[in-house]
């Protein structure tokens, strides 16, 4: 295996952060979403002003002189973190989000998700978080699993998003912060 690491996204990285969603949506989540959905992928610009901007921090993951992999990581919402009737959890302002992280199939178990998870931890214990959230499609085993091997579990909050006219159940997963990668 070349080297590999994870670092800051920079605003060049941003076609290719969004052809790594557009591709691992399109094979991962064929079942799920529709095919309009997944043929009109293209998020080239909003992923450049995501990273300009700094609104949420974006890292990539590099094998070699391959981008396999990306992460965004920031404070979390309210809204993202209300209970299922909608109170707030007490430690509502020290939990963050990881709105997304995917790792392009081909590159898939060879750490790199690991790596990504470790560097959103870090990001968010910077921020203050000692926990974290993110969403997944209850049919994404494989991610599931990837949260749970992480010590991240589901908390039995779900929700339903409209995917172009097609419901899509999440589910969120929660876990600590205090994630380190382990080199073996």
């Amino acid at each position: 295996m070349a080297e590999a690491s994870v670092r800051l996204a920079i605003p060049s990285d941003a076609a290719e952060i969004a052809r790594i969603q557009r591709d691992t949506w399109r094979s991962a989540y064929a079942d799920l979403l529709p095919a309009e959905v997944l043929a009109g992928l293209d998020n080239t610009d909003a992923m450049r002003e995501l990273v300009e901007q700094g609104t949420a921090t974006v890292h990539v993951a590099i094998e070699g002189d391959w981008t396999v992999g990306f992460c965004v990581v920031g404070p979390a919402p309210d809204s993202e973190v209300a209970e299922a009737d909608g109170s707030l959890p007490e430690d509502a302002a020290n939990t963050g989000l990881v709105a997304t992280l995917l790792v392009e199939p081909r590159w898939g178990r060879r750490g790199h998700g690991g790596r990504l998870l470790a560097a959103a931890a870090e990001t968010l214990r910077k921020l203050g978080a000692t926990r974290g959230v993110s969403w997944v499609p209850e049919a994404d085993r494989a991610s599931l699993g990837f949260y749970h091997s992480a010590g991240w579990e589901t908390d039995g909050v779900v929700r339903t998003l409209d995917a172009g006219g097609k419901p899509l159940r999440e589910a969120r997963v929660t876990g600590p912060v205090d994630l380190k990668l382990i080199s073996s």
